[in-house]
């Protein structure tokens, strides 16, 4: 039997494989994951940001989690050699009513203590020559990675510390007994003390195989991009993001420099007809069902349905989705970017139509969920991992205690 069975070999269930090894040495530990390789969702399909925690709500996980998970990543990228750079943002104000708005994100971001100054059209126009803006923020901790590397260096670890990692392994059922859990997969049962879900697109659905009812369902956002031509990636130079609708739950169009030096400008967000469809070809009739069938998505998307048209132009025409990046740089041409990748946000809504805004973390007697972590989940995850392994309950840690001694517990 394994202390802890973790489900999801995304960053997240990872690093959290890497939290239990550390406090609990010794501990018997299996990653679950579905995939033929580590990281083939929400983490191999983000932008590589490394954010700073700006937009989130004073002392909440996001905020807390990425302010700290931002500097703890850089720390390990630096120690394993994974490719990183910290080369900052502006988020701009192109409109004069977006400028309370840039005053009121301002204020948050020193809420949140983070290093950012606000910057006027001059300074602006020195550090983003080809930026149209009224003003901006300028944010130096953040920057990209690469994540993907990430998760291979915690999955190689894991390893080397003794734990069993389960590739191509599907998790059909899930019970809890008096003695641990027992997880039916396509490729036998796994029995453990404590079962930890980091399942990301699928996380409400391993939970309910558990019992664990959180109210809330996961609803796939697809988020598609563009690319600029490699003659005119000169064009970006930091992280550049628009200054947030606050009407609309996401960030807007944004230029984004990647590790491997191309530059992506997206994404918009439209529904996604299946929770891994990474294309508009993508679709599964059960995961349409579930969301249409959901009152919780219609409560959030009537509201919001103006904007969410405006997403649904934007993926079909190339034009409006370059009228978006206009505001931000002028003279961008349609010849000047190709379509590129797309990613799809696990995102959690509950019954009442309200989006989970925070990492949601439930907690049963053998079994911890972690049922909302869409970004900055990436930037956090070491932190994310850490806080899961703070968590695990005390009657959890006796046993663990018996069948690990002498091994110190930190």
């Amino acid at each position: 039997m394994y202390d802890f069975a973790i489900v999801g070999g995304g960053i997240v269930g990872l690093s959290t494989g890497m939290a239990l090894m550390k406090r609990f040495p010794g501990a018997k530990i299996v990653m679950i994951e579905k995939e033929a390789d580590w990281a083939r969702h929400q983490t191999g399909h983000n932008s590589g940001v490394i954010h700073s925690g700006i937009y989130y709500k004073p002392g909440s996980f996001k905020a807390r989690f990425a302010r700290e998970g931002n500097a703890a990543m850089v720390k390990f990228c630096e120690e394993h050699g994974i490719a990183y750079e910290v080369c900052g943002k502006v988020i701009v104000a192109t409109e004069p009513e977006e400028l309370p708005l840039m005053d009121n994100l301002y204020k948050r971001g020193l809420q949140n203590q983070l290093n950012v100054t606000k910057i006027g059209p001059e300074e602006l126009k020195e550090i983003e020559p080809h930026v149209r803006g009224l003003g901006a923020i300028r944010v130096p901790s953040c920057g990209i990675a690469d994540y993907k590397g990430v998760a291979r260096t915690f999955a190689r670890m894991i390893e080397e510390g003794g734990g069993d990692l389960r590739l191509s392994t599907k998790v059909e059922n899930i019970a809890e007994e008096k003695g641990g859990v027992t997880v039916e997969t396509n490729r036998g049962t796994i029995k453990a003390r404590f079962l930890i879900n980091c399942a990301g697109l699928h996380s409400d659905r391993v939970a309910k195989m558990a019992d664990m009812h959180t109210g809330m369902k996961i609803v796939p956002f697809r988020g598609e991009y563009y690319e600029l031509i490699p003659e005119k990636r000169h064009l970006v130079k930091h992280l550049i993001y628009p200054v947030p609708n606050p009407n609309f739950p996401f960030l807007g169009v944004h230029f984004t420099r990647m590790i491997n030096g191309e530059v992506h400008a997206g994404p918009n967000a439209v529904l996604a007809f299946k929770r891994e469809g990474y294309t508009k070809k993508d679709i599964s009739l059960k995961d349409l069902f579930e969301v249409l069938t959901y009152s919780g998505f219609w409560k959030m998307a009537m509201p919001n349905m103006k904007e969410g048209i405006n997403e649904m132009v934007r993926s079909f025409s190339k034009q409006a989705f370059l009228r978006s990046l206009q505001r931000l740089i002028p003279e961008l041409t349609e010849k000047d970017i190709v379509p590129t990748h797309a990613g799809v946000r696990a995102q959690a809504i509950m019954h009442d139509g309200s989006m989970v805004d925070d990492f949601a973390i439930f907690s049963g007697k053998r079994s911890m969920h972690v049922c909302n972590a869409p970004s900055p989940a990436a930037t956090a995850s070491i932190k994310i991992g850490e806080e899961i392994a703070n968590r695990v309950p005390d009657h959890m840690i006796d046993n663990i205690k018996k069948t690990i001694a002498p091994a110190v517990l930190v």
